[in-house]
């Protein structure tokens, strides 16, 4: 019981510092930022994956199971912003 709490108080503390480190980062930097954030994203999926596989607990299973699906979303979803971004700075054909 003390490991639960303590994992749900260091959650908690996790939720709050992302949530105040997001909300100062300028709209002119997010997307930019979204690119670098895929590589931790894509280091959470492994980690999901492991916990996933390696567990002898269902609700660790579950938890991990959680944790590959928000992951793959997060990492397919910065890529598509990422991309889109890109296409921004393409030159665009004249048809005339």
């Amino acid at each position: 019981m003390e490991d639960l709490i303590f994992n749900l108080f260091i959650f908690v503390l996790a939720s709050f510092v992302g949530f105040e480190l997001i909300t100062k980062v300028p709209p002119t930097l997010h997307t930019p930022l979204m690119s670098g954030a895929n590589a931790i994203s894509g280091i959470t999926l492994i980690g999901a994956l492991i916990i996933a596989g390696g567990s002898e607990s269902l609700l660790a299973k579950w938890i991990g199971f959680a944790g590959i699906v928000f992951a793959t979303i997060n990492v397919v979803g910065g890529f598509m912003v990422t991309d889109r971004m890109l296409e921004m700075f393409k030159k665009k054909e004249d048809n005339s």
